[in-house]
């Protein structure tokens, strides 16, 4: 698209002046009360999130299962069949360039973090859902209800919406253009830049948060390894690698940068699963792995609709709820991205690729590390179990080192303690360049291509915000911005469940459209085949 008449362009930039100016300030003016008033900002948010759990809990139940509702209708009906971008329009990346970018950005690093804590913490602590006879399977089942289709379906359907509206109907790649059913032009206004800057700030926070909480899992690790020890000054140089990394992948662009280093986490990954696999217990993870897909998609109704009732708010408030927030106030970051590179997909292929093949994916990654965790956990008389509760970025080395291991121990398991680093740090660094491309899109107004130097002030500017939330308070402080975050989810579902409908009855009339063109082009050459053939000419000229 043009660039929009809001946008200023002097100086090399190519930016709304609204929504950066507006967003850099409530960053900078966040970063400076945390730093004065840390504790009572601290005390302030986890009351409001402790309201909007206990007391909105089924507006996240409610919204995500009707995401999920939604993405499968459209799949399955006639509207499968359009197309992003439009009929003539093909895909910009391959198949698996595109599912590595998107399962990088929406997922990757959480799966590192939480792939072995979170199943033994459930088999620990037994939840109120998915009960069976199995402790493991429904530790399993509960985790799955967690990282499978819920994230995803709230991912597909806000990548959709800003997908379709980019690319079908030409309005800017931006979170302003899912309000254009009910406003209209006015979305090129004050209503436009006040959504623009919200979606930039539940961006830039969150990915703040997860930057810092990753390089204490990154920290953590070099400790295990090498005794660096654990400090903020440790932790501040390698948020300036990181985010030094992440400049150079965003200046490059999605295909030299984030498509590259996407791919890569995905190899390294596939490989690392596969090592874990074999060396961990392989028959048990196979039987807790089909038996656990099995009681996850058996109950998915009944426990996914599970509301608290009889004093079991805290679990769910403390995980379902938590991770329901957490995803939809992350859906502006990552829906972006993935609309930026699902042009070309039919929306059936666009679901099935976001929703199912990831949450697929994902199952086996943590059937592979958190039944090894349960398995090695058991050997260990749960001593892992003790680990997680004091350390829990550690966990995931911590288990690796109980792995029976009979050739080279020493070497083989450093060689995966490395492998675990470098895949924590290069998915937070995908992490880091797409939302700062998705950042540079928000306060650029969706401008199909803007400044390389723009694009790294965003980068910096995230890893610059991590690290003085690290400095001010450490985990205080991160957890204090993550509560924010999570908070902001509340409107975010609620705004969703409206813009869903109002982007199905819009798809409806662009199947029609694209429909009726298909219908006429059939015509056309059924008609010009009739006239050759009444002249005598061949239906088909002869290749020379």
């Amino acid at each position: 698209m043009d660039t929009p008449k809001r946008n200023f362009t002097g100086f090399g930039l190519n930016m709304n002046p609204v929504v950066s100016v507006a967003s850099a300030l409530v960053i900078l003016g966040f970063s400076v009360y945390a730093l004065v008033r840390l504790e009572q900002v601290n005390e302030l948010l986890q009351t409001v999130n402790d309201v909007v759990i206990t007391n909105f809990d089924w507006i996240f139940i409610l919204s995500s299962n009707l995401f999920i509702i939604v993405c499968i209708g459209l799949a399955v009906s006639r509207l499968g069949r359009v197309r992003i971008g439009g009929l003539e329009s093909k895909p910009e990346f391959s198949d698996f360039a595109w599912y590595s970018m998107l399962i990088s950005a929406g997922m990757g690093i959480g799966l590192m973090f939480w792939a072995v804590g979170e199943p033994l913490t459930h088999y620990s602590e037994a939840p109120p859902i998915f009960g069976g006879s199995d402790s493991a399977v429904t530790a399993m089942a509960a985790t799955f209800l967690h990282w499978g289709l819920h994230p995803w379906g709230t991912y597909a359907l806000v990548a959709l919406g800003l997908a379709y509206f980019a690319f079908n109907r030409k309005l800017p790649l931006s979170f302003r253009s899912l309000f254009y059913p009910f406003f209209g032009d006015k979305i090129y206004g004050v209503l436009g830049d006040a959504v623009d800057t919200f979606a930039v700030l539940a961006t830039m926070f969150g990915l703040a948060t997860s930057l810092g909480l990753g390089t204490m899992q990154i920290n953590s690790g070099l400790d295990f390894m090498f005794g660096t020890g654990i400090g903020t000054g440790m932790q501040v140089g390698i948020i300036a690698g990181v985010t030094l990394l992440a400049v150079v992948s965003v200046m490059a662009g999605i295909n030299k940068g984030v498509r590259f280093l996407s791919e890569i986490n995905i190899k390294l990954s596939l490989v690392f699963m596969v090592l874990i696999f074999l060396l961990g217990p392989t028959l048990y993870i196979l039987r807790i792995f089909i038996q656990s897909v099995g009681l996850y998609f058996g109950g998915l109704i009944e426990h996914s609709t599970f509301l608290s009732l009889n004093g079991n708010g805290d679990w769910q408030g403390d995980w379902t709820v938590f991770y329901l927030a957490w995803w939809i106030s992350w859906s502006p970051f990552v829906g972006m991205f993935i609309a930026r590179i699902s042009r070309g997909r039919t929306i059936r292929e666009f679901i099935v690729g976001v929703l199912l093949l990831p949450s697929l994916v994902s199952f086996f990654w943590l059937s592979v590390f958190g039944g090894s965790a349960i398995q090695l956990n058991s050997i260990a008389g749960g001593a892992l179990f003790e680990t997680v509760q004091d350390n829990y970025p550690i966990a995931l080395f911590e288990m690796v080192n109980l792995l029976r291991i009979t050739i080279a121990p020493a070497v083989v398991r450093m060689l995966l303690y490395i492998v675990i680093t470098a895949l924590v740090i290069s998915y937070f660094i995908t992490s880091s360049d797409s939302g700062s491309l998705v950042v540079d899109k928000l306060t650029s107004g969706g401008v199909i291509k803007s400044p390389r130097h723009q694009r790294a002030f965003w980068a910096i500017l995230e890893g610059m915000l991590a690290a003085t939330l690290l400095v001010i308070g450490g985990e205080t402080a991160l957890f204090a911005l993550q509560t924010a975050v999570i908070t902001a989810g509340l409107p975010l579902a609620a705004l969703l469940l409206v813009i869903s409908f109002a982007l199905v009855k819009d798809i409806s009339h662009t199947q029609r459209r694209q429909e009726a063109i298909t219908r006429k082009n059939t015509i056309v050459t059924l008609l010009s085949e009739l006239e050759r053939e009444e002249i005598g000419q061949p239906l088909e000229e002869p290749e020379e």
